[in-house]
Formats: C-alpha cells, sequence, structure tokens
C-alpha cells in the first residue's frame, strides 16, 4: 500500500515561512489560520553552546489517524489510494471533534465555510503530476513528499542516507505519524507544535 507522507529536513530549514505562504495561497486558508505552521524549538543550552531549529509542522498523516476514529460522519479518512488522511467538506459538518482529538492539533476550522481544514499534500497538485505547493516553493529544499513505503522513492533515500539515528518523528501516542523529519546538526527535542513558539514573522 502507498503511503504519501513528508519528509522534512530540518538542517535545511531557515524558518522563512515560504511553505505557509505558499500552502496558504495555493489552498485558499482563511487568514488567522493555518495549514502548515513554522515552529521555534529552542534556543536551549548555555551561551556559547546554544542551538534551536525550526519545525514546519502540518498533518502528520498519521497510520492510526485519531482524527478519523472519532469523526461522526466520516468525513475525516485515510484514503486507500495514497494513505494521505483527508477531509471530505461534503460531509463534515464542523463539529470540530477532529481537532479536538489530533495530538499535534493541526486541523483548523474553516469559518466561512463552517467545516474543518487540513493538509491533505496538496491532492489536487499531485493528481496533474506536480509537487505540493510548500515542496515546491522551499527555498531551502527541506521539505520533500513521496511514498515512503516504496524503498526506491526519494523520501526512502533520504531517510536511508541520513541514518536512523538522525530520522525522528513527533511524539507517537499509538496514532503512528508518518511525518519523518531529518535533524543531524541539533539534538531532537520531543516537544509538540502546540508547544513551541511561532516564528517571530508570527501567523498570517
Amino acid at each position: 500500500m502507498k503511503k504519501y507522507t513528508f519528509v522534512v529536513d530540518l538542517d535545511r530549514c531557515i524558518g522563512c515561512h515560504g511553505c505557509q505562504v505558499a500552502c496558504k495561497q495555493e489552498n485558499g486558508v482563511a487568514l488567522g489560520a493555518a495549514r502548515t505552521e513554522v515552529k521555534d524549538v529552542g534556543p536551549t543550552g548555555v551561551y556559547p553552546n546554544v542551538q534551536m531549529y525550526f519545525l514546519p509542522a502540518m498533518c502528520q498523516h498519521c497510520e492510526n489517524p485519531t482524527c478519523a476514529e472519532v469523526c461522526p460522519t466520516g468525513a475525516c479518512y485515510v484514503d486507500p489510494e495514497d494513505g494521505v488522511v483527508r477531509i471530505d467538506r461534503s460531509v463534515c459538518i464542523g463539529c470540530q471533534t477532529c481537532a479536538a482529538a489530533c495530538p499535534y492539533k493541526v486541523n483548523t476550522f474553516n469559518q466561512e465555510l463552517r467545516v474543518m481544514d487540513k493538509c491533505n499534500i496538496c491532492a489536487q497538485l499531485r493528481e496533474v503530476g506536480e509537487e505540493p505547493a510548500c515542496v515546491k516553493n522551499c527555498c531551502g529544499r527541506a521539505l520533500h513528499v513521496g511514498d515512503i513505503n516504496d524503498p526506491d522513492s526519494e523520501v526512502s533515500k533520504l531517510i536511508r542516507e541520513a541514518g536512523e539515528e538522525n530520522v525522528h518523528t513527533l511524539r507517537d501516542f499509538g496514532n503512528k505519524p508518518g511525518v519523518r523529519y531529518i535533524l543531524r546538526h541539533a539534538q531532537w527535542m520531543d516537544v509538540l507544535p502546540q508547544d513551541c513558539k511561532e516564528t517571530k514573522r508570527g501567523r498570517m
């Protein structure tokens, strides 16, 4: 079975918010909301031995997504074709149960449409053979997307090249988050996105 997800090279992320802006423009995300947010992790340590990194936080496209488990209408579901967690707006009632259940707080409420919204890895672009907007517009080439179950895919090769000790996921609550983060030059911090500060450019 295919499992599309992100691999994020945090050593290359400069916290520019390019992914967040591109996502908002491509997907018509409302002002004050976001499908992707760039977080500050750190700084930690004592000068001069201080470190920090930027963490793009989006839907983790979990193998066992709690958002899909609790959705009362089946609007939130895992696409059997690619393993991406999606929301069918035509049956979403905007109850926000999925947002409450998500341990990473990445589902948002569309105030205008009164339905839930989240990253679907730009399904509309992938259908025509294009990369997601965030990947295309990442100036540091930190963002990659592909089938993590395909050993010959770019994302699988990146993970192998980085080495197991440098590949991380957000904390697993039994949901098995799919996004992989590569971090070689700083210490990985076991933090949740909602506990981190948003980078100083702030919410758009």
